[in-house]
């Protein structure tokens, strides 16, 4: 008892960083179950459809209580959800939720994988996901996983004949059960193996579930207990799986802990089924490895004399371990325990191997210095061989003394051939639902590849090991304390955030294009460069170089509408440097990672036959809602009502007013206003309600002047022919005639959270059609 009440006393920082945080802390407790799972040789790999699909409680128990390799195989990283916590949506929701997952795993322990899918939004049935998957090309992303994984077991959060609802989650355990055989087929996706070799797993299981009105439980099936307690951590699983859910905060996914017994259910789909146990059959001792009997001994000799108070005297056998792991035959347990066991070396001894900068961005055809700091701390036997980052090479002979810190700086130059820090799934224009990555080898993972690692060679107990520490960003916040961030290579030249499609209206207008130097640079001529269809692509008039620009500096050019002919512009600096024809985009928010990605500068042009009648719009924002910046581009003026001004201000004084999308599931004092509004639509005003979905927090408030309920019903098809029920009506012809044309380009669904209760009163209104579809934002025109 007592050792484990200090094992949650003691602990040590391990080389992995959660980026927007210290570094990560790792028990005595960590360390020693760490040596227990040197001895399990046992994989499983689950298979859902979308971040937040996954089953966090059953993960945290096969990692953290049966010390299982455990993996998370997401088809898609979320790009078509919706965002609760800022207006980013498509890839960039995709970015924030990939780092959600990316914490949750750091939580619960699993690994993370993706495939090349786009989440393209809500689909009824795994037909209509295929068309727009290619269901062979994220076929072989499953067995490419599949394959480098070598699971044991696959499970399934979803069955393949659709109770899951989703399109998505239906073809998810579609494309698994195929894997998990043509995985084993030398003649399906023979390309890959010349990286991997093929596999068998031993079954796919299908994790039965309750919710959703969907109960798929029955007494025949396979039920384990996942709801244990874990001492080493002092939590129980369903406490770590509540900790692991809740970093989904752009889906407002916050969960209450749950503790005592939880019964998982499952169904084979594939392969031999169990009886008693997931591994049935499945030898997950080192005697599945020829020579693995004498390791399975010394583990557990070392793991009898662990101390939690001095982890360090552990350090010499698990050299002997890794030495004797070395030896064994070519593998994929031998390369797997060797990490694991190179880990374990690290974290006993207490070494700290930090490569920070105090800039963010390394700009190219720069400088960046990049701060060393090396501490033995617990004092196990250990010399600094060696340091390397890229180009710079530089050998030590130096013992590493007990807490002695080692600290020392280098100023490396940032080539013209480094490529921009890009998430490699958007560094190649995509299809229409999936990402074009055309290296092999980044298949499958999960994060953005670290602009530089520092590669520490340390001899320990007379063994070389070599340790890769991403260089990050370090700064002190005045009231975060110390924060880690992501470094990020950047062109010399970036341009700010223009509008991507650019209106012109009845009166002229302007539209500014800025750019930022990174460093002091000299722009001898911006230009457009023509590519793809000519008759769209041209040069922006009056932009001009042969100017000197200090770093910080910024360079704007002003168009006005009759210097502008509706095309596609794609801008360009080229002052010697690697391209600059990049926007920077940022995305911040707490609880992960700062996002930087690079998109191509292209202004879009269009000449719309737009009318506009009455101008003044009071609007109420939702959540991920880009709509007020596109009414304002139409010619609109725009006041945003928060609960403040809603609470003082004389609504008469607005021709109409809007609510965003999901205004009500965001916004509770909402109903508060409730009267205000329904006098203000008394008065002659008009109120437009766009969509909410039927999640509202403390019940469904009332919305319009007539009680309906709102349904998770959906138009899928965003094909969809939309038929008006009186197309003469005013509200389709005045001040802009609206005809079929105009729903053309409409992305993911064409209509969505229906209202019900509602179909008499809509005939009785002589009201021209009532479909809740989505608006059409300027991006998606």
């Amino acid at each position: 008892m007592k050792k484990l009440l200090l094992a949650n006393v003691f602990a040590l920082c391990l080389l992995s960083f959660t980026y927007s945080q210290a570094p990560q802390t790792i028990t005595s407790a960590d360390m020693y179950q760490g040596i227990e799972k040197l001895n399990i040789l046992g994989s499983v790999l689950f298979v859902a459809a979308h971040p937040d699909d996954e089953n966090t409680r059953l993960i945290a128990y096969l990692s953290k209580d049966r010390l299982f390799r455990t993996g998370y195989l997401s088809m898609t990283r979320g790009d078509g959800g919706q965002n609760l916590i800022g207006d980013e949506q498509g890839i960039e929701l995709g970015l924030i939720r990939t780092q959600e997952l990316l914490a949750a795993r750091r939580m619960d322990g699993g690994e993370q994988f993706f495939t090349r899918a786009f989440d393209f939004g809500f689909s009824k049935g795994p037909e209509e996901t295929f068309t727009k998957w290619d269901k062979e090309k994220i076929l072989s992303d499953v067995v490419w996983v599949i394959r480098k994984f070598q699971p044991d077991v696959i499970i399934t959060r979803f069955p393949t004949t659709g109770e899951g609802g989703h399109g998505h989650h239906t073809a998810s355990a579609i494309l698994a059960n195929d894997a998990f055989t043509a995985a084993a087929d030398p003649s399906r996706f023979p390309e890959q193996l010349k990286y991997v070799k093929t596999w068998q797993a031993k079954r796919v299981l299908w994790n039965n579930f309750n919710f959703g009105g969907t109960n798929t439980l029955r007494d025949d099936q396979l039920k384990i207990d996942v709801g244990g307690y874990n001492p080493l951590l002092g939590k129980s699983y369903g406490e770590i799986a509540a900790e692991s859910r809740s970093n989904h905060k752009s889906q407002g996914f916050g969960s209450a802990s749950s503790r005592g017994e939880a019964m998982e259910n499952f169904s084979t789909t594939k392969g031999s089924a169990p009886k008693i146990d997931l591994m049935d059959d499945v030898d997950i001792s080192w005697n599945k490895v020829k020579g693995g009997e004498a390791i399975s001994k010394m583990v557990n000799e070392l793991k009898a004399s662990f101390s939690l108070l001095h982890p360090e005297n552990s350090v010499e056998g698990l050299v002997r371990i890794y030495k004797a792991i070395n030896s064994l035959e070519e593998g994929y347990w031998k390369n797997q325990k060797l990490g694991e066991v190179k880990k374990l070396i690290a974290q006993c001894s207490g070494l700290f191997l930090e490569a920070t900068t105090t800039t963010q961005y390394a700009v190219v055809t720069d400088s960046v210095r990049i701060n060393f700091s090396f501490n033995n701390r617990l004092g196990a036997d250990a010399t600094l061989q060696k340091v390397q980052v890229d180009n710079f090479d530089t050998a030590f002979s130096q013992v590493m003394g007990k807490n002695r810190n080692i600290n020392f700086s280098k100023t490396i130059f940032v080539p013209v051939i480094k490529p921009v820090t890009q998430p490699y799934w958007l560094a190649h224009k995509m299809e229409e639902g999936y990402f074009n990555v055309q290296d092999q080898l980044l298949i499958g993972q999960a994060d953005v590849t670290p602009a530089y690692d520092a590669l520490i060679s340390v001899k320990i107990f007379g063994e070389p090991f070599t340790f890769s520490a991403p260089v990050k960003y370090k700064r002190t916040d005045p009231v975060k304390g110390e924060i880690y961030q992501p470094l990020v290579v950047e062109p010399a030249v970036t341009f700010r955030d223009f509008d991507p499609v650019y209106v012109k209206g009845e009166k002229e207008k302007s539209v500014s294009v800025s750019f930022n130097a990174n460093k002091n640079i000299s722009i001898p001529s911006p230009v457009v460069t023509p590519q793809g269809n000519s008759a769209k692509s041209d040069t922006l008039p009056k932009l001009i170089g042969g100017f000197d620009l200090q770093k910080g500096q910024v360079y704007s050019e002003t168009f006005k509408d009759a210097d502008l002919d509706p095309k596609v512009y794609r801008i360009n600096v080229s002052p010697g440097y690697q391209s600059g024809g990049y926007i920077s985009k940022n995305i911040n928010y707490d609880h992960i990672p700062a996002i930087t990605y690079f998109k191509e500068a292209l202004l879009t042009v269009e000449k719309i036959d737009l009318k506009i009648y009455n101008k003044k719009i009071g609007y109420i924002i939702g959540a991920g809602d880009k709509v007020p910046e596109a009414l304002e581009q139409m010619g609109y003026d725009v006041t945003q009502l928060t609960n403040k001004e809603l609470s003082r201000i004389n609504l008469g004084q607005f021709d109409a007013i809007i609510t965003g999308v999901r205004a009500y599931n965001t916004n509770e004092w909402m109903s508060v206003y409730y009267d205000k509004l329904m006098k203000y639509v008394n008065d002659g005003g008009n109120l437009i309600v766009q969509y909410n979905n039927n999640q509202f927090r403390g019940g469904q408030p009332k919305i319009g002047p007539y009680n309906f309920t709102v349904a998770n019903r959906r138009i899928t098809d965003e094909n969809a022919e939309v038929i008006f029920l009186k197309p003469e009506h005013p509200v389709l012809n005045f001040p802009n005639k609206i005809t079929q044309q105009d729903f053309k380009g409409w992305i993911q669904e064409r209509s969505i959270y229906h209202a019900t209760n509602l179909i008499k009163i809509i005939l009785n209104l002589s009201f021209p059609c009532m479909i809740p579809v989505k608006p059409m934002t300027m991006e998606a025109l």
